[in-house]
């Protein structure tokens, strides 16, 4: 947190927390997500820092048992404000009162403004926001006043008399709120007196600073993908450290039509990446998936083999003690290591793949940055938009987009028509528009009539959506015209591919990728 004004968003498992962090540094102000748990711990070792602190939501009630609660002395008198979940905790845990709503309040509701408060300061008196709660504050601790209220809600915001704790039952930091964004500043600059420092700019000299702190005079192994986060924890170590980088490039068989080639040619002739060493092993990985259908499993396969190789190439080029990996925090969060009351999800390549005996020590300057940060970042560093503005890609590769065991048909399959998806994206100007757009193939085969025979292929199932750091995704309502031409030609042009469908699920309920 060197050097900056943090905001610290307090999580209870909410799934806006994120969204929270984010909308605060978009504000350029730093945030850091920190579980409940750990409130106290932060408090005492960066009280200096802290300007202020944010309560996310939660699934849990406060009068359940065993609910997650926060020390509010632990605070140390920094101003607060509660959302949701926060704003029923600073009523139960200060004296107030929290029971079950009569009817939950979910959706777009209208607040109406009642007093003066400087967190809704040049707002109008009445706006829409976004609820999702069941249960209700009935009555406020001592001290405290309302400042707004809904239909169902008659305690919409609250604030305290001496001006340091807030509190909302809707969700700002969401975009179906109205003047959300404003709520955020008011907070931070007029109640917290928060500097506006973080950015990108910033964030890479501190990176490039603490690399360089952290490697010394070792020798560090960069493990380049292709893909944007890769790609600048490359850059960042290259400018921190010079050539005592080395960056390996391993075709694991599972990369999109002609992307080996294409990254190769970016990274010798324009980045000009230290020491780049590239490994063939499309046949090496394609063996060890034979006959494993389980997801986990096959995520774990591909990263103990990726693993091995890396042991591999510090026995030839190094000895390497360093391990750079292009880490996001939603990686990390999804792993199920750092989020309060959070379940894993999916083991990350970077972060539950490898073995634990592994003797490198891993560096992840990206760690705390989400997707569209580390564009900006790359773009802020000069990498080519041909990287920049590349989809996210799994680090298991089309693995994790075809079902069920990994054979070189279904591979085919999958890697032609997903370049179909995103070649007539990029030819209706939509591509840079979206989060993602890919072909998904499992073993589900479907009758088709090709060349007035009669055919039996795969299903291919194509998934685009629109998200802001995929934490959270809706699927995309591509016009008919496009879907149809989609379909058309990979029914065409795809070998043994006789039906295509569309994946109309938001996440959550499912994730982004299939596996």
């Amino acid at each position: 947190m060197k050097g900056h004004d943090v905001v610290a968003v307090i999580d209870f498992g909410g799934q806006y927390s994120h969204l929270i962090c984010r909308r605060v540094r978009e504000l350029g102000v730093r945030a850091e997500l920190i579980p409940y748990r750990e409130a106290g711990k932060l408090m005492s070792e960066d009280s200096e820092r802290v300007r202020g602190v944010i309560l996310s939501g939660g699934p849990a009630s406060v009068y359940s048992e065993n609910s997650p609660k926060v020390d509010f002395k632990a605070l140390k008198g920094k101003p607060v404000l509660g959302i949701c979940y926060g704003l029923q905790l600073i009523a139960h845990q200060l004296g107030g009162e929290v029971k079950k709503a009569e009817k939950r309040e979910y959706g777009r509701a209208s607040i109406r403004l009642l007093n003066n408060t400087p967190l809704f300061q040049g707002l109008p008196s009445e706006f829409n926001v976004w609820m999702s709660h069941s249960d209700v504050v009935t009555k406020l601790p001592e001290g405290f006043e309302r400042v707004a209220e809904s239909s169902n809600s008659s305690n919409a915001a609250i604030q305290s008399s001496d001006g340091m704790v807030y509190g909302v039952q809707f969700h700002p930091e969401v975009s179906h709120t109205e003047n959300g964004k404003k709520i955020l500043a008011n907070f931070i600059f007029n109640i917290c007196k928060a500097q506006p420092s973080w950015s990108m700019d910033n964030y890479a000299e501190q990176a490039v600073e603490e690399i360089r702190r952290e490697a010394g005079s070792r020798k560090a192994l960069c493990a380049v993908s292709g893909g944007v986060d890769s790609t600048v924890a490359a850059v960042l170590t290259k400018k921190a450290i010079g050539d005592n980088l080395t960056c390996v490039f391993v075709n694991h068989g599972l990369l999109r039509k002609n992307e080996a080639e294409e990254v190769l040619r970016i990274y010798r002739e324009e980045l000009k990446l230290p020491n780049l060493i590239y490994i063939d092993a499309a046949e090496r990985f394609l063996n060890k998936l034979k006959g494993v259908k389980d997801p986990e499993e096959k995520r774990k396969v591909i990263g103990r083999e990726f693993a091995e190789i890396f042991e591999e190439v510090n026995s030839r080029y190094g000895p390497f003690e360093l391990l750079v990996q292009g880490t996001l925090y939603p990686d990390v969060i999804e792993s199920g290591e750092s989020r309060a009351g959070a379940a894993r999800i999916k083991t990350h390549h970077n972060v539950g793949g490898m073995p634990k005996g592994i003797r490198f020590k891993l560096i992840e300057p990206l760690r705390q940055l989400y997707k569209d940060e580390v564009r900006l970042l790359a773009e802020k560093l000069g990498i080519p938009p041909e990287i920049t503005r590349r989809h996210p890609f799994p680090g298991p590769g089309l693995a994790a987009r075809v079902i069920g065991e990994v054979t070189g048909k279904k591979l085919r399959i999958c890697r032609e028509a997903s370049h179909i998806v995103e070649e007539e994206l990029k030819k209706a100007g939509l591509y840079d528009k979206v989060w993602q757009a890919f072909a998904v193939v499992g073993d589900d085969k479907a009758t088709g009539v090709k060349g007035d025979e009669r055919s039996y292929g795969y299903i291919v199932t194509i998934r685009v959506v629109e998200s802001e750091d995929g934490m959270t995704a809706n699927w995309v309502k591509l016009p008919n015209e496009l879907l149809e031409k989609i379909a058309n030609r990979i029914t065409n042009e795809v070998e043994e591919a006789t039906w295509v469908t569309y994946a109309i699920t938001h996440k959550p309920p499912s994730t982004i990728e299939p596996q």
